[in-house]
């Protein structure tokens, strides 16, 4: 079996959640919240009801980029050349009307410090390494690593260890699988649950009929020995869902950072 050194190869974060990550060389954790800067803002519609993936197949079509130090948002229509460009705060008017236009309804983005996770049970970032995405990727020819990678949208990627290493940072319990990456205590509590968001083409929305049907028959038979099989109702699952440990503080998480297990 190929040798276990696990280090952190990448840190990407989702400042608007549902749109494009931004990859950053490290990140501080908020306590018993995610990675700063995560999923700060979120759009939502007049009901305070999501705008996101699994309920608005367009937003795959909108292309971000972010300015984090300038705090600003560019937004584009995928194909397309016009890009506007809106500070997170200052313009929240104007941004909320591109996107109001776009929805074809009435949208507005709301924000919170400690971010808006898809698992509010556990909110710390999540955690796949790089053969797993290798591994789903040989599922489907048509489909790269970069493919694999902007479909499941985790936040951290681990180099050094073979696919699916990470199916042992949780165990038969919520109780939390503890290990550390560099100085940082944290919980692998569960394997996170897909959605239909991953079955998506990340630029158009286009689906792939095929694809849960694939993973499933594929994680199923390829779930390697050190998985806890009991956490598995299902074999729609990849990457960790985490918290952060309440034994130590939170600090920063860097990409060469190392992880073990405690």
């Amino acid at each position: 079996m190929k040798s276990e050194h696990p280090v952190v190869s990448s840190i990407t974060i989702y400042p608007v959640k549902s749109l494009d990550g931004v990859n950053v060389p490290h990140r501080s954790l908020l306590n018993q919240a995610g990675l700063t800067g995560d999923r700060t803002f979120a759009i939502v519609d007049n009901e305070g009801q999501f705008v996101n993936g699994k309920r608005n197949a367009k937003i795959h079509s909108i292309r971000s980029t972010f300015d984090l130090e300038a705090w600003t948002i560019s937004l584009s229509i995928h194909g397309t050349e016009a890009v506007d460009t809106f500070h997170l705060e200052g313009d929240r008017t104007a941004l909320e009307q591109w996107l109001s236009d776009y929805f074809h309804q009435s949208v507005h983005l709301i924000q919170k410090p400690e971010g808006f996770p898809d698992d509010t049970n556990s909110p710390g970032p999540t955690i796949i390494s790089t053969a797993t995405l290798e591994a789903i990727a040989a599922w489907y020819p048509n489909l790269s690593v970069d493919d694999i990678r902007r479909r499941f949208r985790s936040n951290i990627e681990i180099a050094g260890t073979p696919a699916f290493w990470e199916d042992q940072l949780f165990s038969n319990t919520d109780t939390g699988v503890e290990f550390q990456i560099g100085d940082t205590h944290l919980l692998g509590v569960n394997p996170c649950q897909r959605c239909v968001v991953v079955t998506r083409d990340p630029d158009t929305g286009e689906s792939f009929p095929e694809f849960q049907k694939i993973f499933v028959a594929n994680r199923k038979e390829t779930l390697p020995d050190w998985a806890e099989r009991s956490r598995f109702n299902h074999f729609f699952r990849v990457a960790v869902n985490t918290r952060i440990s309440s034994s130590t503080p939170a600090l920063d998480i860097k990409v060469g950072d190392s992880l073990s297990r405690r």
